[in-house]
């Protein structure tokens, strides 16, 4: 079997040192969709290096990603990624992302569950500088048909959607060459620009980053709900709950309570089909 769950979960975790600056912050930035209107001032926060902050979701990127990299090729891990899906993601912040950095991130399997037809592998990544902690998440990657070997199932948990009617509701157009260019952030599976690669996934077409409508997602509940203040943010997980294509609506409906936003996201054009669920920014 390709994964040895209890070799995984032993393994020493990795750890590498990354870099960024604020040529990887604005890229990142430019694959969420940031810049329209390019002179919105609002706009420029993301895209202006004089005026540039860090959207907390450039955790999942920066150093490429080697997080998740580095978890997909621990010992006891062997995968096709055709068969791998982003089941889940959270990031805990200990302080704002600063614009130029360099750090030592570490990376291990935290856990392995057993869903019957899937192993989802927990990948936990630590970040520090030499200020200390800066972030740390949790990445939950599904891999197709190599469930089955009587290992625990794992945590299930869903969030009940509010009985109410959102506080904010905002669309969010994807653009048909987003994947392009998100992916020069460093998530470079063929899965989101090959269609002969989507087809043999599963897909009719190439499908968009999960972790690309995640970064969308916050720059929307940071604009609309936070000021843009994006140091106001303490914690922000969600689950991947269906894929989305370039060209679709993100439609994010946001309900605000104490230190806490809930978020739903549907895909308008597919009969508001979801997205993302069980999704949380926590701040103060």
């Amino acid at each position: 079997m390709p994964i040895d769950a209890a070799k995984a979960v032993a393994a020493e975790p990795r750890s590498a040192e990354i870099t960024w600056d604020h040529k990887d912050i604005q890229l990142y930035h430019l694959g969420l969709g940031a810049g329209i209107p390019a002179t919105d001032p609002d706009e420029l926060r993301y895209t202006l290096e004089s005026k540039l902050h860090v959207l907390p979701s450039f955790a999942t990127v920066a150093g490429a990603g080697m997080g998740v990299v580095g978890g997909l090729s621990s010992p006891g891990i062997d995968v096709n990624l055709a068969h791998v899906l982003h089941g889940s993601q959270s990031i805990e912040l200990h302080r704002p992302i600063p614009v130029k950095g360099s750090a030592t991130t570490t990376s291990r399997v935290a856990a392995v569950y057993d869903k019957t037809k899937a192993a989802v592998l927990v990948l936990r990544t630590e970040v520090t500088d030499e200020e200390g902690p800066l972030w740390t998440s949790d990445a939950q990657i599904f891999v197709r048909g190599e469930g089955g070997f009587g290992g625990e199932r794992g945590p299930s948990e869903r969030l009940e959607v509010p009985a109410r009617e959102p506080d904010r509701t905002v669309d969010r157009p994807i653009r048909e060459d987003q994947a392009l260019l998100y992916r020069l952030s460093g998530d470079w599976n063929p899965l989101h620009a090959d269609p002969e690669f989507a087809k043999l996934a599963g897909f009719d077409k190439p499908i968009l980053h999960g972790l690309c409508s995640y970064g969308m997602t916050l720059k929307t509940v940071v604009d609309t709900c936070l000021g843009g203040d994006v140091s106001r943010i303490t914690r922000y997980g969600t689950r991947f709950a269906g894929v989305v294509f370039p060209g679709e609506t993100l439609r994010v409906r946001m309900w605000q309570g104490p230190g806490r936003i809930q978020v739903t996201v549907s895909a308008v054009e597919r009969d508001e089909a979801p997205v993302l669920a069980d999704t949380v920014i926590d701040h103060t």
